[in-house]
């Protein structure tokens, strides 16, 4: 056998697993499609932590409980950011007040703690700056944000100094059941292994010929709704501080979120594609004076529903996938790994690592040192003194960090999704050309090969005019 497990996909669920699974010994690999990991996480690099209150699923209510409880201890252990800021709901007719009713009596019942029926004073003292008339509230404490991508890419660098075999650029074309394990055959390579832990699969099945095949869902567990996202300058002077949702009807919705570095995110849900002018006129239902002058930046992505499946069924033949996908997949990540992991280590009877490290190594976050601190860097590597993003105060040596890390960065957004650089209010007008020429030295490149995210996706095709010398 090539590996004990194979794990196919590298979001973020797939760096959780993997990260779980290499605390025991085993030889384990990690099969993504793309040229990075953890593409499946928004480029604002912040996301809602839920506490399971929201949801109307039972189990997900219960993962995303567990979840929510891990991922505090995980990120402190990490050094990923995370805060604990509550989230309210907010509703201003009748039928709203009975729906907050429901839902705060299904939290009593699950033995969620932390989760309050307000009323409309209590509301405006959390949350003055509210731009509506509000009947009910629910608020729960429990619910905090935290940057999924530095989670993510915290999981990996852990479970790759464990032993992990992260393959990237490699597409999974068939996996098949053999004696005692399973043949997955990629575009590059053919690999044996006794399980296959699947967190890209839809729903599946094995054929009488041993092949693992994928059918159509009959659930619509991946249906999903249009999320139009605006990204709101931190300068705006009636930005909340807390999470903060205004539901319309059942297909649509406006949330509030604070951005970790800075700034909020404005989601809009709908059945239909909404203008910037609607988009807008939603948002004014939370936000007082907010107007085109304070906007960032515009993204649109599809809304998970609140249904993913662990399918054990097959974990007899070695196959375990993971089906669907959700809007809280960053929440229910651990639980999801720490299940994963129980079912396989009693399947496999396998030992803990003695010698397993438990902490990512250490880098600099140059924003977030005093003088001192970065005097010190400084004289110890000059490169830190070079500021290559000046709107997020990014060096060229935390640039050359995220390069040269394990699974360093390979490509722009690559580097900018691990340091910030590029995210600030010139949106890499200024930082952009630096991060290339720091990417192409660095990797031993053309300028001309260096990519934004994936292949074929050359940020600068070619030279006007070649010049033996100047």
């Amino acid at each position: 056998m090539d590996y004990d497990v194979l794990v196919l996909g590298g979001g973020i669920i797939g760096c959780a697993v993997a990260y779980e699974l290499s605390k025991y010994n085993l030889n384990i690999a990690v099969i993504e499609k793309e040229y990075d990991i953890a593409d499946d996480v928004s480029f604002v690099n912040t996301s809602i932590v839920y506490d399971g209150s929201e949801t109307s699923n039972n189990v997900m209510a219960g993962l995303e409980y567990i979840g929510n409880i891990l991922l505090e201890d995980l990120c402190e252990k990490f050094d990923v950011p995370f805060k604990r800021i509550g989230a309210l709901r907010v509703v201003n007719d009748n039928n709203g007040v009975v729906k907050l009713g429901e839902m705060y009596d299904r939290a009593i019942r699950r033995g969620i703690d932390g989760v309050y029926l307000i009323e409309p004073d209590e509301v405006y003292e959390i949350e003055p700056n509210i731009n509506m008339e509000v009947k009910k509230g629910l608020y729960s404490q429990n619910v905090a944000i935290v940057a999924p991508y530095d989670l993510a890419i915290a999981y990996a660098e852990v479970a790759f100094d464990n032993g992990v075999n992260f393959r990237l650029e490699e597409e999974v074309l068939t996996i098949q059941n053999i004696t005692k394990g399973f043949r997955v055959v990629t575009n590059k390579n053919k690999f044996m292994c006794k399980v296959v832990i699947n967190t890209i699969a839809n729903e599946i099945y094995i054929n009488e010929q041993g092949i693992v095949e994928e059918k159509e869902s009959n659930n619509d567990v991946n249906a999903f709704k249009n999320m139009s996202y605006i990204l709101i300058d931190d300068n705006y002077e009636n930005k909340l501080q807390r999470i903060v949702t205004k539901t319309f009807d059942k297909d649509t919705f406006v949330v509030s979120t604070p951005i970790l570095n800075g700034g909020s995110l404005i989601g809009i849900k709908s059945t239909e594609k909404t203008s910037l002018d609607d988009n807008l006129e939603y948002a004014g239902n939370l936000l007082k004076e907010l107007n085109k002058g304070n906007i960032n930046n515009l993204f649109r992505e599809s809304y998970d529903k609140d249904s993913i499946v662990v399918d054990d069924t097959q974990v007899d033949k070695g196959y375990i996938s993971v089906i669907g996908t959700h809007y809280g997949k960053v929440t229910l990540a651990p639980a999801i790994a720490k299940m994963l992991c129980d079912t396989l280590g009693h399947n496999l009877n396998c030992t803990l690592n003695k010698n397993f490290i438990d902490k990512r190594r250490e880098f600099y976050r140059f924003r977030e040192m005093n003088r001192e601190e970065i005097n010190e860097v400084i004289r110890l590597d000059d490169r830190y003194g070079k500021i290559v993003c000046m709107c997020n105060n990014v060096s060229e040596g935390e640039i050359v960090d995220s390069i040269r890390r394990p699974l360093g960065a390979r490509t722009v957004k690559g580097v900018k999704r691990r340091t910030g650089a590029g995210f600030g209010n010139c949106h890499g007008a200024y930082c952009n050309e630096k991060i290339i020429k720091i990417l192409s030295r660095e990797l031993g490149k053309k300028i001309t090969d260096i990519v934004d995210d994936s292949k074929n996706s050359n940020v600068i095709s070619g030279r006007i005019k070649e010049f033996k010398s100047i």
